[in-house]
């Protein structure tokens, strides 16, 4: 079958959703910016493995972050007709803003920010979503994020309990703790299974597709998450607690710019990522005066 020949009426779907029993043919040889050509929106794939209930996956909730497309791509690519290890449901988000390398698209909600709530067509689908893997039971939910700075590796979790962590730390000994938004995926799925965001760099890096993909066969292979301790020597564990944002009409740079912003930010500001620093210490300097900003 040829990929311009993928026949939707295979799937049966519901408002923006299409739900799969199986993967399309010809699917796994595209690229994330072409997937809407071929699904037309966004998609759920149920594939059998020997072992149930299913882990839960979701790639490109944002679609200029597509190193989770990559990973799942080269996963199953690798079994080829064989079952998998345990059942996998995989969630294919944004198609539409993937095909032009943006976040979200103009009148479209950010697609990690739509698991609760109501009043849009978004959520009805990620209700149904839930609905649906609450039904069939759920291993663990895996939702596989970039990021656009240079960070390291690192799992989100919104619970401290052991089974979270064991499935965090299995990513990476990075692990951050964040309760807010709570419409995000892994918030949501965390009422249903231990749940991660997995952070897997910047875009197309091959060791953050490498760590995805070990990842994915590991948990894969899993026959449970043991609810043990993960020795602390074992991961490092960062509480968000603040966010901090930079006013409309702010202009800023980095130091060594030659604009004249009204806010400039230390250059390495990246390089103090998950870094401990003492209290004090300048992360910028405003032109503006005391108060202009909060």
């Amino acid at each position: 079958m040829a990929m311009e020949d993928i026949p939707r009426e295979a799937a049966e779907g519901t408002g923006l959703l299409q739900e799969w029993q199986g993967l399309p043919r010809g699917l796994l040889e595209r690229p994330a910016a072409e997937l809407v050509s071929a699904l037309g929106g966004p998609a759920l794939f149920h594939l059998p493995g020997y072992s149930e209930p299913p882990l839960f996956v979701s790639v490109l909730l944002h679609g200029n972050e597509t190193s989770g497309w990559e990973t799942v791509r080269r996963l199953l690519t690798r079994y080829g007709e064989a079952p998998l290890p345990r059942a996998l449901s995989l969630f294919v988000g944004n198609v539409a803003a993937a095909a032009q390398d943006r976040r979200f698209l103009s009148g479209q909600p950010d697609y990690n920010r739509i698991w609760r709530g109501t009043g849009t067509p978004e959520h009805e689908m990620t209700a149904r979503i839930r609905q649906r893997m609450a039904r069939r039971g759920l291993f663990a939910s895996i939702d596989i994020h970039n990021n656009s700075g240079r960070n390291p590796h690192y799992g989100c979790i919104n619970r401290l309990e052991r089974p979270f962590l064991q499935l965090a730390a299995h990513f990476a000994p990075t692990v951050v703790y964040f309760t807010r938004p709570d419409t995000a995926q892994s918030n949501a799925f965390a009422e249903l299974a231990p749940a991660v965001t997995v952070e897997c760099g910047r875009p197309g890096e091959p060791a953050g597709i490498d760590r995805a993909d070990q990842f994915l066969e590991k948990v894969l292979g899993l026959s449970g998450l043991p609810d043990e301790p993960v020795p602390s020597a074992d991961y490092d564990l960062f509480h968000t607690v603040a966010r901090v944002e930079i006013p409309p009409g702010v202009e800023f740079e980095l130091e060594e710019s030659e604009t004249e912003g009204d806010l400039v930010l230390r250059p390495d500001l990246q390089g103090l990522n998950f870094a401990e620093m003492p209290a004090g210490t300048p992360v910028g300097w405003t032109r503006l005066p005391a108060g202009a900003v909060e």
